[in-house]
């Protein structure tokens, strides 16, 4: 469990990703190349495509950290390399440097020079409900950073209606009135946080 769990709204996004960090490595890491073809929650995602997607993340929002050029035309075949899962896990590492720096939360960042700490929540984000995505298709159970939720269901909020019309998220599931705040915010983005 986190212990850091009462803290304010201002927590800095390095922070949060840094305690995302912290529960998506290990289930990167625990992937079995076995496991790489079988389906994930995501529909147009197996195992492979999905790691594959998050590794992209993990990388590209460095860039936007730093107020770069980000580039997600294509995704490599980063699984395909020998060491991916310590690189993952380096990559992630740098992640958390990259929005910890001074200046990485301030004014826009990205093609739609969207605000750089809602850009950060993206990526915060990826790491939480992506990391449930492979625990859930790996048959492995997943706790997310309990300070990040809160945080992560603003953004949901905010991002939406857009994420929404770009077919990035679902329609809502519904859930019962005993869900979690972490099943309210997968089932926000369109997952079912019973069934996967």
């Amino acid at each position: 469990m986190d212990t850091n769990e009462n803290v304010t709204a201002n927590e800095s996004i390095g922070d949060l990703i840094g305690a995302a960090v912290e529960r998506a490595v290990p289930v990167v890491a625990g992937i079995e190349d076995k496991a790489l073809a079988e389906p994930t929650p995501c529909a147009d995602y197996d195992v492979k495509a999905l790691v594959n997607h998050l590794f992209q993340v993990v990388v590209q929002f460095q860039k936007l950290a730093a107020k770069q050029q980000d580039d997600f035309t294509v995704t490599p075949d980063f699984v395909s390399r020998d060491g991916w899962r310590e690189r993952f896990a380096a990559e992630a590492g740098a992640l958390v440097a990259a929005w910890s720096a001074p200046g990485a939360e301030d004014g826009t960042t990205g093609a739609m020079n969207m605000p750089a700490r809602l850009v950060g929540s993206m990526a915060l984000l990826d790491l939480t409900v992506h990391a449930w995505d492979l625990a859930r298709a790996t048959g492995r159970p997943f706790e997310p950073a309990p300070r990040a939720v809160a945080p992560l269901a603003a953004a949901v909020a905010e991002l939406g209606p857009t994420a929404r019309s770009m077919g990035v998220f679902g329609e809502p599931v519904a859930v019962g009135e005993d869900a979690s705040a972490f099943e309210r915010l997968l089932a926000a983005t369109g997952r079912d946080p019973v069934r996967g």
